[in-house]
């Protein structure tokens, strides 16, 4: 059916797109660096075929895109963790910013026509002055990865204006699933609660508990990110669920689904609390549902359960209450 690269492609919303796109028949590359191909080598279930290359290095993905030449690109390569944006904010700023400046660079050299999409963040709307945010919003991020998606962001409407590239923005609201990392608040909760019921451990340390996200599910978010290649013309999409919740909520509700006080369990370090938004950062997708006929359906619920289960049944443990499969 086709060709498609995806950078990122061992984080979550890269793995999923990848496997969405090979269910449906196309050959899928996956840009991998030299330090992790050797341990993707013998693995047979992968649904995409790993190729060596790096965001910073601008001559590896020309040669990519000449050898591979494919029709459509997802780009989801990112330093993504916020508090590591801060102590290394220039390699944040050379992978997330400067490395779509030298995708799109070798995609308008090598493949003009290839249609590509970037992966945005809620990150961009950090200082929102009201809420529900959608595509209109006023860009004002508040940390090195913010900013540097916020360079992303108008790179591709550059590049789109100017040369005519089929460049797509897709804003990224928060999004959860099994791959993951407890690096990650929700995942953290999650994995936190399963490992107190398992009697590892004692307690959970979290930062500002009024913290606001509109939590999704990966696997959903990446399905409607491979939609939007398939349009007529390329623009930019919210993709979230309009729902917001506190990491309180995240925390009472995961311990209330194992019937635990979540009280006595959380603590608040102070060394995490990051300053709240001044209003929920909760997205507002109507565009993309008008767009594609289709939106986030998976909501917090249902994510919550679904990630709470499998921490329970890895560690051994009943899980007391229905889970949706994953």
């Amino acid at each position: 059916m086709g060709t498609a690269l995806v950078t990122g492609v061992t984080g979550q919303l890269g793995f999923y797109a990848a496997e969405r796109l090979a269910a449906r028949g196309e050959t899928v590359w996956g840009l991998v660096r030299q330090s992790t191909v050797g341990r993707l080598a013998s693995d047979t279930t992968l649904p995409y075929r790993p190729i060596v290359g790096d965001l910073l290095d601008e001559y590896s993905l020309l040669s990519i895109l000449e050898e591979v030449r494919p029709e459509r690109v997802f780009n989801f390569g990112a330093q993504s963790v916020i508090p590591a944006s801060w102590t290394q904010p220039i390699l944040t700023a050379q992978y997330t910013a400067l490395g779509v400046v030298r995708l799109l660079e070798a995609v308008r050299r090598a493949v003009p026509h290839c249609r590509v999409l970037q992966a945005g963040s809620s990150e961009l709307f950090s200082e929102a002055d009201r809420s529900p945010q959608d595509e209109e919003f006023p860009i004002r991020p508040m940390n090195p990865y913010g900013i540097a998606k916020s360079f992303a962001f108008h790179t591709m409407r550059a590049y789109r204006s100017r040369y005519g590239q089929f460049a797509t923005n897709a804003i990224f609201f928060t999004n959860e699933s099994l791959r993951r990392t407890a690096d990650f608040v929700f995942r953290k909760v999650t994995r936190g609660v399963a490992e107190i019921v398992a009697g590892k451990r004692k307690q959970i340390s979290l930062g500002n508990l009024d913290t606001i996200r509109d939590w999704g599910y990966a696997p959903e978010y990446a399905a409607l990110s491979v939609a939007l290649l398939d349009l007529d013309r390329a623009d930019d999409f919210v993709i979230a669920t309009g729902e917001g919740h506190t990491v309180r909520d995240l925390a009472s509700s995961a311990f209330a689904l194992v019937d635990l006080d979540w009280q006595k369990y959380v603590h608040v370090d102070t060394s995490l609390v990051r300053p709240s938004e001044q209003v929920p950062i909760v997205g507002n997708s109507a565009k993309l549902e008008r767009a594609i006929g289709a939106a986030p359906r998976v909501k917090f619920g249902e994510v919550l359960r679904i990630l709470l289960a499998h921490d329970l049944r890895s560690l051994g443990c009943a899980v007391p209450f229905d889970s949706p499969s994953a």
